[in-house]
């Protein structure tokens, strides 16, 4: 029995044949697929079997573009709160402003109802600076004669009475206040109208009531306003309260304390009044009847 030997290479059919059957099963499934939808199902169980597949391949790239977007959205973060509290700093500098302003619009509107209370041409002024020295408790606004500032006239904020006009240039004026150490005011007591005289403390911190008796009527938190019989002082302008009433029998006056409700370091905006116009002058002492001479008399009687 003859065998041959296996061939080394099986050609199969020509490449021309099995191009042509490729084409003709391409066409023919295209027709089928485009006309009668026969592979539909087919489709779908080939899509359903390589979605895990295609799944896997694109997980590398989604989580790529996961990682770029987390750290993405960060940045806009990090962006947007840096923006956030640079507006939240410039609001709370406008709110600060804002209620600067609010609270010296109030300032203001209570000048206007002092000068109303006064009754009395006024300027405003505004505090410049204070003293050099602590202890000479004076101040210094920005009008001067220039302005129609002049030597003596009184000075009030919002509570009360400041100080008065004690140096007047140009521009600026130079006011002592009230618990200045030689400093003294007319006041009267609200509750029962007695007068007396308020001097400045040398700590310059309080006001005193000196030379009354110690059986005077005053009382703590007792309120006291000017009496306007200085002819510098309007009537009625508040001055201070009674904190505190000394009654020792061994002396022979009350040691009684006033905190001035009027205080620059509160505020800077003050209101410069009028003086008050000049009292009509003392009358003149009559003259006692001179006696006439005697010898006068003498020759009358003698006619």
């Amino acid at each position: 029995m003859e065998h041959a030997p296996p061939p080394f290479f099986n050609r199969g059919p020509a490449p021309v044949v099995r191009v042509t059957f490729f084409v003709l099963l391409s066409v023919f499934l295209m027709v089928i697929d485009a006309r009668f939808r026969y592979t539909e199902p087919l489709r779908q169980v080939l899509m359903t079997a390589a979605y895990p597949l295609q799944r896997a391949v694109l997980a590398p790239f989604e989580a790529a573009g996961r990682i770029g977007d987390y750290f993405q959205s960060l940045a806009d973060l990090q962006t947007e709160n840096a923006e956030l509290r640079t507006e939240k700093l410039k609001a709370a500098q406008d709110l600060m402003t804002l209620e600067a302003v609010r609270a010296e619009n109030a300032r203001l509107r209570g000048l206007l109802d002092a000068r109303d209370r006064a009754r009395s041409d006024a300027v405003f002024a505004e505090i410049i600076y204070g003293s050099r020295d602590p202890f000479a408790r004076r101040v210094v606004i920005d009008k001067g004669f220039t302005q129609g500032i002049d030597l003596g006239r009184p000075v009030i904020d919002t509570a009360g009475v400041v100080g008065q006009v004690t140096r007047v240039t140009p521009l600026a004026s130079e006011v002592t206040l009230i618990t200045h150490k030689d400093h003294s005011i007319p006041v009267q007591v609200v509750r029962n109208g007695l007068r007396a005289i308020a001097y400045g403390t040398s700590d310059g911190a309080a006001m005193e009531l000196r030379h009354l008796p110690i059986n005077i009527d005053v009382q703590n938190d007792d309120e006291l306003i000017t009496s306007g019989i200085d002819g510098v002082y309007p009537q009625g302008l508040p001055v201070g309260k009674v904190t505190r009433v000394d009654r020792d029998a061994t002396f022979s006056f009350a040691r009684i304390l006033v905190t001035p409700l009027a205080g620059t370091d509160r505020q800077r905006q003050v209101l410069v009044l009028r003086p008050l116009e000049e009292a009509p002058p003392y009358p003149a002492a009559e003259e006692p009847a001179k006696k006439p001479a005697k010898g006068k008399k003498a020759r009358r009687s003698e006619g």
